[in-house]
């Protein structure tokens, strides 16, 4: 039976999420289907954070990551 697994990060730290993800990859006996990613549209933020080109700061854009995977049952 296909299951799922959500992953969660943020822009600035796509490392950690990496990592996040091929830990549980390599520590679990699964078979992956598919993986699929999505990043949100940046918005404008009112902090200081880094500036673009445009002038404008943004703050990081989260960064979603679904596993689609089969438990190797035996």
């Amino acid at each position: 039976m296909q299951q799922v697994k959500l992953f969660i990060g943020v822009e600035d730290q796509l490392g950690a999420l990496e990592r996040e993800v091929n830990t549980w990859i390599r520590d679990n006996d699964i078979k992956i289907h598919d993986i699929k990613g999505n990043i949100a549209p940046q918005t404008l933020s009112k902090e200081a954070t880094t500036l673009t080109g445009t002038g404008r700061s943004f703050r990081p854009s989260d960064v979603f990551i679904m596993v689609i995977y089969e438990a190797n049952i035996e």
